[in-house]
């Protein structure tokens, strides 16, 4: 029988490290000490080919490279600010100043915050020449508040005084005759009119009313106040009033317009014996024309009331012409009483007359005419001893819509005068 040989193969033996010598291990301790001091990440040691004496101190080296890495993450995460790394758990004696020091720019980031929402009161005490500066800013940051505080409760103050003129201003003419422009000094754009609609952001109300309102755009801020007049082709004179004003935190100009053009007509009629009635010193029909055309290119609203004087014939043919006269003057002295110099008051022929008044002002004239009735009557019933009366009607004009001429509207006023007359007679016939 032939017997079966097994080769039994041993296992391979690696090959016995070479050993360092005491001298040669402690050369190579110092290298590898130098290797962690320069970059503890990337230092090496390989212990089991240290000399049985130096591997002790071999395997230290390993701890301190462990803690050398560790306390290399740790101060670049500090240097790059990042304060919210935990503390490292060592009682080491090299992490208790890092320790301190970490908790102390904790706090000292916190106090910055606390100042950034306007505590100044923060102090900081124990970093040093850093501390100092940190304090000297957070107290010239707290006199610096306080100032810039003063500050603004002095515009605070001045701006509501000024609201409170232009406020003032806007409501005393806001019901006048008057224009009270504000234009941006920069943009030109109109920032309020007082003739402006309010449901209206533009200020077409006044491009077709006031034909110089370029004139205004272009007035020069530089000049602190003028007074200054334009006048239109057709004869409209205006006489501004301009003067720059900050008008809700801006720049702008106000020019206040007033209509002379009447007050103009006035002087160069004044002595013009052309425009006014002999007899009574009033108007003529002539200024009237003149006038209500002005009125009407103007689309100016107006209130005319036509006066019907009667009686002048009776007392004519009773007491004289003398007395007729004066009953006449009795009669335009009476409405004159009762009315302003500046509103038209004219003779349109013998015993008619009108009146004119700037605005829809019906209700007013009417009551102005039954007060002059009441005393006329009674004085001149006494003064001729005869039935003394006038009638008057009344025409409200509105200048946007009105399509009417002087004659038309002095016709439609004068409509129920004639419908009184005819109601008169025809009692005065069926009696």
């Amino acid at each position: 029988m032939e017997l079966e040989q097994n080769e039994i193969r041993l296992p391979d033996q690696e090959p016995a490290l070479d050993v360092l010598t005491t001298e040669e291990s402690c050369q190579e301790m110092v290298r590898y000490l130098n290797g962690i001091l320069e970059d503890a990440g990337q230092a090496r040691l390989d212990v089991s080919r240290l000399s049985e004496p130096c591997r002790a101190l071999g395997e230290a080296l390993q701890d301190f490279q462990h803690f050398a890495e560790e306390l290399s993450d740790y101060t670049a995460q500090l240097a790059k600010g990042n304060l919210a790394v935990d503390f490292l758990k060592s009682d080491s004696c090299l992490y208790s100043s890092l320790h301190s020091l970490h908790a102390n720019l904790k706090h000292f980031a916190w106090q910055a915050g606390q100042a950034a929402k306007g505590d100044y009161s923060q102090q900081v005490s124990c970093m040093g020449a850093f501390s100092d500066a940190f304090n000297t800013m957070t107290a010239q940051m707290k006199v610096r508040e306080a100032q810039l505080k003063a500050e603004i409760q002095r515009a605070q103050h001045r701006a509501e005084i000024i609201d409170g003129y232009t406020e003032l201003l806007v409501d005393l003419l806001s019901q006048r005759d008057e224009w009270l422009l504000v234009v941006d000094t920069k943009t030109q754009e109109i920032l309020h009119c007082n003739k402006r609609p309010e449901d209206s952001s533009r200020c077409d109300n006044c491009r077709h009313r006031l034909p110089i309102q370029s004139k205004l755009l272009e007035w020069d801020r530089s000049e602190r106040y003028k007074i200054w007049e334009a006048e239109e082709s057709d004869g409209t004179c205006y006489r501004v009033v301009s003067f720059p004003i900050e008008w809700k935190e801006r720049h702008a100009c106000v020019h206040i317009v007033v209509d002379v053009t009447k007050e103009k007509m006035n002087a160069r009629h004044l002595n013009n014996k052309d425009y006014h009635d002999i007899d009574t010193g009033v108007r003529n029909r002539r200024f009237l024309d003149e006038f209500v055309g002005r009125v009407l290119r103007e689309h100016l609203d107006f209130t005319l009331c036509y006066l019907d004087l009667e009686g002048v014939e009776e007392i004519n043919t009773l007491h004289g012409r003398k007395a007729g006269d004066a009953y006449i003057q009795n009669f335009v002295d009476a409405v004159r009483k009762h009315f302003r110099s500046s509103d038209t008051f004219a003779r349109v022929r013998d015993d008619k007359f009108c009146l004119l008044l700037s605005g829809k002002v019906k209700h007013l004239v009417e009551r102005k005419m039954s007060e002059i009735a009441v005393a006329f009557q009674r004085d001149e019933e006494r003064l001729f001893k005869h039935r003394c009366n006038f009638n008057f009607g009344i025409v409200e004009v509105d200048g946007e819509t009105n399509t009417l001429t002087l004659d038309e509207l002095l016709y439609r006023a004068e409509a129920p005068i004639r419908r009184a007359k005819r109601q008169r007679q025809q009692m005065e016939f069926d009696f």
